[in-house]
């Protein structure tokens, strides 16, 4: 499955969507991008004169790029990538540096295992300069139709 079939798949749209770019894909994680422009409308109050991103939504960006477009992969190559469900388990995350209005970030991700439906995954989101800005493991339910 190509990264642009699994950003077809993807059950989000704006604006809760953090994904613009899956760059690589393998049965092992995925790395992509995002950048976080200046009138998506929570920097609007997040906070007063000085927009940070919050960390429910940096998670959510690693969340849909290392757990969603993976788990799509995942279920590609299995043959049933379409109608995809996905709930959130658990997030264990550790946020060092912020990210600004119009900041570029990288996601990686690396899966720790993918049994029984549920996908858990090493995050790790970088800014352009390379910097690491969190890091975590994020674990989700994913499927389709057609595994009930």
């Amino acid at each position: 499955m190509s990264p642009a079939q699994i950003l077809q798949n993807l059950p989000y749209s704006e604006p809760f969507l953090f994904v613009d770019e899956l760059l690589e894909v393998d049965e092992s994680g995925c790395r992509g991008t995002f950048t976080f422009v200046r009138d998506l409308d929570f920097f609007g109050g997040h906070f007063k004169g000085n927009p940070v991103t919050p960390g429910a939504i940096l998670t959510e960006c690693c969340a849909q790029i290392g757990v969603v477009c993976l788990g799509i992969y995942l279920l590609g190559e299995e043959g049933a990538a379409e109608d995809v469900h996905i709930g959130m388990s658990s997030a264990d995350m550790e946020f060092l540096l912020p990210v600004l209005p119009d900041e570029k970030v990288t996601v990686t991700s690396k899966k720790i295992y993918f049994r029984f439906q549920k996908l858990k995954s090493d995050v790790k989101m970088y800014n352009a300069q390379g910097r690491l800005i969190c890091k975590g493991k994020i674990a989700g339910m994913i499927k389709t139709r057609k595994h009930g």
